[in-house]
């Protein structure tokens, strides 16, 4: 019997466009996965696939330009983020990104975080956008998305950036993971029986002049920073990059997949949505580099 293959998408922002790209060589290898899960960006690249929304996504967001970014962002600090949960919604319904997750040829999991308890909350059923609204709350960029009576969901990579540990609760006999909240200059490529070596952490990041320009005068104003201090945009992003590289390696370390890959990112940051081109690219090269390790450990074209 062939082992079930899981497939466990972590956060990083534009830099998750890199899952496209290993999503569609993964494929062409005959590598499809019987269980996709996605916290963050993952959630939302994991969910455009198992629903056959993939192609969309990635022509979406290869003609996806800065004022297009730009557009997304709404200055709205009354609802706990830079940007309203309509505007996402409203993308992922446009792709076609709709339905129940227990209506899927493919089974699907999505990682959010309760805000007043820190627990992991495990979207496997239920509206699909609602999951991936939920997973991809980040902290101070994104609203926070209700949950239940009275509670709060925000970004999953809070607690759980590469989810591993879901895709194997699942049922899954063989996890790939992808991450992408850390910078390297060339494709990794880690066996689950090897030691992984140190991940570098996330450079540190400024608001780019083009951004910070582009958008609203008041929203333009909170991304500048005064005098001699860091603007209210790196505090938070560098922030949060920081604790979610201790969180995944910590997280890893304890529930290692059988196969983790690491694009090479070079210079592309989390705000990069407009390189799309670039970092589907530069996933392609990562999984293509992992070809043999993953026909390997995925059993692909031996018996059963």
């Amino acid at each position: 019997m062939r082992p079930k293959i899981g497939l466990a998408l972590g956060g990083g922002g534009a830099r998750g466009w890199t899952q496209i790209g290993i999503l569609e060589a993964l494929t062409s290898y005959g590598i499809v996965p019987d269980i996709v899960c996605g916290t963050s960006i993952g959630a939302l690249v994991g969910a455009a696939f198992v629903t056959g929304k993939l192609p969309a996504l990635k022509a979406k967001m290869e003609s996806f330009s800065r004022r297009d970014v730009a557009a997304m962002l709404d200055l709205r600090l009354s609802s706990g983020g830079l940007i309203e949960g309509r505007r996402i919604e409203s993308f992922l319904e446009d792709l076609g990104i709709s339905g129940d997750i227990e209506s899927l040829s493919v089974r699907f999991g999505a990682v959010a975080t309760e805000l007043r308890s820190g627990r992991e909350i495990w979207f496997q059923t239920g509206s699909i956008v609602r999951a991936v609204r939920a997973s991809i709350s980040i902290p101070g960029v994104l609203s926070p998305a209700k949950y239940e009576d009275d509670g709060w969901l925000v970004d999953g990579g809070v607690v759980n950036p590469v989810p591993v540990s879901l895709a194997r609760a699942m049922g899954a006999d063989i996890v790939i993971a992808v991450r992408v909240n850390t910078s390297s200059m060339k494709p990794q490529v880690v066996r689950g029986d090897a030691p992984a070596t140190s991940a570098s952490p996330p450079p540190a990041l400024a608001i780019p002049q083009w951004l910070s320009s582009a958008v609203n005068p008041i929203l333009g104003h909170v991304l500048h920073a005064a005098p001699e201090y860091p603007s209210y945009f790196e505090v938070l992003s560098n922030s949060l990059d920081i604790m979610e590289d201790r969180i995944t390696r910590m997280r890893l370390a304890g529930d290692p997949p059988d196969v983790l890959l690491r694009p090479g990112l070079m210079d592309l940051t989390w705000l990069d949505f407009h390189r799309a081109k670039e970092l589907i690219a530069a996933g392609r090269a990562c999984a293509e580099e992992a070809k043999p390790i993953l026909m390997e450990v995925c059993q692909v074209g031996q018996k059963a």
